[in-house]
């Protein structure tokens, strides 16, 4: 009897506690035909790198049929101060920004705003003419005209020719100051940044390539002048509140700074993962709590919780609804899920829709999903996916960059697919 009181404890424990913010409500992995068991096999996986140092610390959150049947904190989110992770520990998302700011762009399209066929000068001049970097290996790149107009589509895609600044004309970006994600620490407004970004060379001509880069933040840009709000003002009224996501923010409220997560870099040839350094470029603290608060990237600024991104990914599965409140509909939904690239290469057996990868051969990919399955990640070695077919969330955080040689992302995926009946 005390065993079975013991397991019952430890159940009540992970899938029903209280968190702070609005939380999708809790049910056991059976009632939702999945094996208790074999999830248990997640933290106890998780549980494991940690004891063997090759992370510090990680929230993981599983949800079917919009029940949470998986919610487990590890480890520490400050290791030095013996701050234990819990479940609503605020997490750097980067990447992860990117699905929030391509769906406030598609909801202003739905409001009759913007089109994302449109060329992206209709709305930022300064895109009407755009020039290429073209390598040629002899010293200088060549600079070209770009052979079309960069459409709204194209930076939802990635598809747009521009990168992160390291391309054929990584020079002149360097001299501009504009390379790389990270933007917390910049004095100067996105909107300033990005109208800077259009008088440089691309890295390749408009429909030719997947190239990831700053799209992202040209959406964010984009937002601002079609709403006429900062971009943090839009993401509030029209996605943050309405959805519930209470703790997602482009900097931290003073209340809030002491559940923000660490950042650990990994170790080298073996070594425990050390602890970022406070002021650095991209792999560091970051200026998110004493910085100028000015810059809102919409490629990689947010922060957030494991149960406010869950919450977002809800709406999208559920076609743009939550708690009765409707963000997008289920067709704009449909045409941000499904592949946009046709011929343009991308990885294999996955395409790119607006804003997010998608599943197009299970074969091709070679890991455990489904056709249709939509997701992404961030720099900080977050992960998330949508799986419509089996009616799956998955919502893994943790902060460890870089994070190179670890390979428990796709171990959980093994054990979590694994679980299903």
């Amino acid at each position: 009897m005390r065993a079975g009181l013991l397991c019952l404890c430890l159940l009540v424990s992970w899938v029903a506690a209280p968190v702070q913010g609005m939380e999708l409500s809790a049910a056991s992995p059976g009632r939702l035909g999945m094996s208790a068991a074999r999830l248990d096999l997640a933290p106890a996986l998780l549980e494991d790198y940690i004891q063997r140092e090759e992370l510090v610390g990680a929230v993981l959150l599983v949800v079917r049929d919009g029940r949470v049947v998986l919610h487990t904190a590890h480890g520490a989110r400050d290791r030095e101060a013996a701050l234990p992770m819990e479940r609503d520990t605020i997490f750097r998302i980067a990447s992860q920004t990117k699905a929030i700011v391509s769906v406030a762009v598609l909801k202003l399209q739905e409001e009759g705003k913007l089109l994302i066929g449109d060329p992206l000068g209709k709305y930022l001049p300064e895109f009407q003419e755009t020039t290429v970097a073209v390598a040629d290996g002899a010293g200088e790149p060549l600079i070209v005209p770009a052979n079309r107009a960069i459409t709204v589509r194209d930076l939802l895609t990635h598809s747009a020719g521009i990168g992160y600044g390291y391309g054929p004309a990584a020079a002149a970006w360097a001299d501009a100051g504009i390379q790389g994600w990270y933007f917390a620490h910049r004095e100067e407004p996105i909107r300033e940044t990005v109208r800077r970004m259009a008088a440089l060379p691309m890295d390749a001509q408009p429909g030719d390539a997947f190239v990831y880069g700053y799209a992202t933040d040209i959406l964010g840009a984009l937002i601002e002048v079609v709403s006429g709000e900062s971009l943090d003002a839009y993401l509030k009224q029209a996605l943050f509140d309405p959805i519930g996501m209470t703790d997602t923010h482009f900097y931290l409220p003073t209340a809030k700074r002491a559940r923000l997560a660490v950042v650990y870099s990994a170790g080298k040839e073996g070594g425990a993962p050390q602890r970022a350094p406070e002021v650095s470029a991209m792999v560091g603290q970051g200026a998110y709590v004493e910085g100028p608060r000015v810059s809102f990237s919409g490629g990689a600024g947010l922060l957030s919780t494991a149960m406010d991104y869950a919450r977002f990914l809800r709406m999208l599965q559920n076609g743009g609804r939550i708690d009765g409140v409707q963000i997008l509909s289920p067709r704009t939904v449909a045409l941000m899920t499904v592949d946009h690239l046709g011929d343009i290469p991308f990885r294999p057996g996955e395409g790119f829709g607006l804003g997010v990868s998608t599943t197009l051969d299970l074969g091709a990919r070679g890991i455990p999903g489904s056709v249709g399955e939509y997701g992404w990640g961030g720099a900080y070695h977050t992960v998330y996916w949508v799986d419509p077919a089996e009616r799956i969330i998955v919502v893994y955080m943790t902060q460890l960059l870089p994070a190179e040689g670890i390979d428990e992302t796709r171990k959980l995926r093994a054990i979590i697919y694994g679980a299903i009946r």
